[in-house]
């Protein structure tokens, strides 16, 4: 019935984690997996941006 038995998957990357011991490969593929993040993030606020303006210009009428 529940899946508690199921491995938690480790995210990632966690904010605020301790970097010292990862090496530069690991290092760089985190940052291209947050510079992924970022661009990801911005295109949602972007898209929640022109959804914003759409509403406003109907209840502007």
């Amino acid at each position: 019935m529940f899946d508690d038995d199921k491995p938690v998957r480790k995210p990632a990357h966690a904010v605020g984690e301790d970097l010292s011991l990862l090496s530069e490969h690991e290092l760089a593929e985190r940052i291209a997996l947050c510079e992924a993040e970022i661009e990801r993030l911005k295109a949602e606020l972007e898209r929640k941006k022109g959804g914003r303006t759409a509403a406003d210009a109907i209840f502007k009428l």
